[in-house]
């Protein structure tokens, strides 16, 4: 428990130059961990569905185990319940990942949108706010969609 907190805790500063990478490993996963639940969190149901496409893209993103892929979207969880805002994490990734690399992870949380097998408002606009922050361009950012669109059988 007292981990999990310090762990909340430390992905909301950021971080000190010179902090060595396993920590800076660690907060960029939790970034993308938590980016990924946002979009799980924007309709008023939680789909067994989505929660699997959350772990899957951790799972694919950082070559994580099942366990270690669940606990991180559970820690993601209680650190996109007590954020006030998106910034804090899509700058972690934004300067983290190059655009192929945001490009994956857009797409990734498109399938947990398509999850549940409709796409709400509230996900639209949160799918677009961090594509936003990311500097996702347009045209990438609707060909992603389309993919996991095809997908999820929702075209």
């Amino acid at each position: 428990m007292l981990k999990t907190l310090r762990d909340l805790f430390e992905s909301l500063t950021p971080l000190p130059a010179g902090t060595d990478a396993g920590a800076a490993e660690h907060a960029l996963r939790l970034a993308t961990a938590v980016m990924l639940v946002e979009v799980m969190r924007a309709d008023s149901t939680f789909h067994a569905g989505e929660r699997e496409a959350v772990q899957a893209a951790l799972r694919d993103k950082f070559g994580l185990s099942d366990d270690e892929a669940a606990r991180l979207a559970e820690l993601a969880g209680t650190t996109a319940a007590a954020s006030t805002d998106l910034f804090s994490f899509t700058s972690r990734i934004d300067g983290a990942f190059e655009m192929p690399q945001k490009l994956r992870m857009i797409e990734h949380m498109w399938r947990v949108a398509y999850a549940d097998g409709h796409l709400s408002e509230h996900e639209r606009h949160v799918m677009w706010r961090i594509a936003d922050l990311l500097h996702i361009p347009q045209g990438a950012y609707v060909h992603a969609r389309m993919r996991a669109q095809k997908e999820a059988g929702a075209a």
